[in-house]
């Protein structure tokens, strides 16, 4: 089936409806190892392979592969895996992918836009087929505040930057971003919302990130601000929010990511006047170039033993 190519398994979901396309763009970006599915595998063939590729697997066919050595994962985000593998000892390198920073940016700064110039308001308007200008407000009399200075952060300060708009960022610890006005710590945090007009969650999901958004981080934000939340859906405290959109002291809220995902049919976000929903688009994955980043990782690591970069699982990402 191989030759003398290493077999080099793909594992995901069951039933994922792109794990085909993933193992071509896969097989395409490293032609000299073969990308098979798991369950194409006897257990012999199994027991050769020392490293996997990775889409949201399940743990019990990780563990059908004695020899694992690491995991690579085709996803930024890696908090199931955490959760899932962090126990096993076993290595888990999640995609960095410039393209991924560059399409994020690109989504921050559209739905930035859409709330800056009110396009929510103006929806509503035409729905009740009202003819009503408001009064618009520049860009650098706006500040846009990232809760995420990591790579997706840093390149949406850029974008945002560019735009004209004042920029703040917190990030865990303390950083430094050229026109960027860094805050770090509980501290930080709270003296940054007080100055936010729009805040975009681009956090990694962490013990320590779950729930940061709640009732007090949105009474802390002054009152007419919006909340874009493109990192994941347990950040923010959903009962929190929806008291703070009813009450409009919150006045509206863009939303990618959510607790349960699909959102079900009878969530309250889908109705609410003051929500934009979104079905977790803000930052699709682009398979050539994250494929290309796995294959140069495997090749390197073939090569070297050097192993990339792993996740961190005290920190969880």
């Amino acid at each position: 089936m191989s030759g003398q190519r290493p077999l080099l398994p793909f594992v995901c979901a069951p039933g994922y409806p792109q794990a085909a396309a993933w193992m071509a763009a896969l097989q395409e970006a490293m032609p000299e190892e073969c990308v098979v599915a798991l369950d194409t595998l006897n257990a012999d063939q199994r027991a050769a392979c020392e490293v996997a590729i990775v889409a949201n697997p399940q743990p019990a066919d990780l563990r059908t592969l004695p020899h694992l050595q690491w995991v690579h994962s085709v996803w930024a985000g890696v908090e199931r895996l955490v959760a899932d593998l962090g126990g096993s000892g076993l290595p888990i390198v999640r995609l960095v992918d410039p393209q991924l920073a560059d399409t994020m940016a690109e989504a921050v700064l559209a739905w930035t836009l859409y709330l800056h110039r009110g396009m929510p308001r103006y929806a509503r308007q035409q729905a009740a087929r009202q003819w009503l200008a408001h009064d618009g407000v520049r860009a650098q009399d706006r500040t846009v505040s990232l809760l995420g200075l990591g790579a997706l952060g840093e390149a949406s300060a850029r974008r945002l930057l560019s735009a004209g708009f004042q920029v703040r960022g917190w990030s865990r610890t303390p950083k430094s971003i050229a026109g960027v006005q860094c805050h770090a710590g509980d501290a930080g945090l709270h003296a940054m919302l007080a100055h936010t007009d729009i805040l975009v969650c681009l956090l990694p999901l962490t013990p320590q990130t779950r729930g940061i958004v709640d009732a007090r981080a949105l009474a802390a934000l002054p009152a007419g601000a919006s909340l874009i939340n493109f990192a994941r859906g347990p950040i923010v405290d959903e009962t929190a929010l929806r008291t703070a959109l009813d009450s409009a002291r919150l006045d509206h809220a863009v939303l990618d990511v959510f607790e349960q995902e699909p959102l079900p049919e009878a969530a309250w976000q889908w109705t609410h006047p003051a929500v934009t929903v979104l079905p977790h688009i803000s930052a699709p994955t682009d398979r050539t170039s994250a494929s290309a980043i796995v294959a140069a990782n495997i090749r390197r690591w073939r090569a070297t033993g050097q192993l990339p970069q792993a996740v961190d699982l005290a920190r969880g990402y």
